[in-house]
């Protein structure tokens, strides 16, 4: 069974009232948010990041494979379930201090998620969530990122 967010894309109802929800869910948990994050090896953190860090007035920071970005980067290398990734974030996409959730469609094994985490640990920025629209709860993913909230609109086992 392969869950993703392809037919939310097709429907701009659906996707608006997705917006909505993520909007509501981070307007209601944090005062102040610097940043949105989004993951991007398969480039569907960028569909739900910028729209959704446009409607709290806020910036859109890249996270990408390696070699994606121009600049000096930061890197993190994770494991996956059949190899290995490496993920990358501009140096001075964030400032020590600064508040930022991490978005992206799926979360899975969670690797990714924690690279993502691992990149903003650098910066020294503070992660306030990870949001995912779909979890797969039956590969523990959310387990492996520990002390970082964590939150899913649909969750899956």
């Amino acid at each position: 069974l392969y869950s993703d967010i392809t037919p939310l894309l097709k429907d701009p109802a659906a996707f608006r009232i997705l917006i909505d929800l993520l909007e509501d869910h981070l307007r209601a948990s944090f005062p102040k948010i610097d940043f949105i994050a989004g993951e991007c090896l398969d480039s569907r953190g960028f569909l739900i990041g910028p729209p959704l860090a446009q409607r709290l007035g806020i910036g859109f920071v890249l996270i990408r494979k390696k070699g994606k970005l121009p600049g000096p980067t930061e890197s993190v290398s994770y494991a996956l379930e059949y190899g290995k990734a490496e993920l990358e974030i501009q140096s001075d996409a964030v400032e020590p201090g600064q508040k930022v959730v991490i978005v992206d469609d799926l979360l899975a094994t969670g690797g990714t998620m924690c690279a993502a985490c691992e990149l903003m640990k650098r910066l020294k920025a503070e992660v306030l969530e990870c949001l995912v629209i779909i979890e797969l709860k039956l590969l523990k993913g959310s387990e492996k990122l520990k002390s970082i909230p964590f939150y899913s609109l649909l969750q899956y086992d």
